[in-house]
């Protein structure tokens, strides 16, 4: 019997690495260029979600500087976030 397996969805991800890239100022063949591969291959992983070889995925996140608990951790991300803004407000109230 095959188990039932919920594919995850990139696209929260792609967005991530347009938004980092387009703040690096670094257009799509710019990053193509660096890492090898077709500008158009960078667009579909940002725009429709496509799903990188884990290669790929690992070139764009370490090149770009995006952090990855986010989309793999959300509840701990936003317990980070939590405390860190927690954090914030008890050293201003002290």
């Amino acid at each position: 019997m095959k188990r039932k397996v919920e594919k995850y969805d990139f696209k929260a991800l792609g967005q991530a690495i347009k938004d980092a890239r387009n703040s690096k100022e670094m257009s799509r063949n710019q990053l193509a260029d660096k890492m090898n591969i077709a500008p158009r291959y960078i667009a579909s992983i940002e725009n429709s979600g496509q799903h990188p070889s884990l290669q790929i995925f690992y070139e764009l996140v370490t090149i770009l500087d995006v952090s990855v608990d986010q989309f793999f951790f959300p509840d701990k991300a936003l317990s980070r976030s939590l405390a860190a803004t927690k954090k914030i407000v008890i050293t201003f109230s002290s």
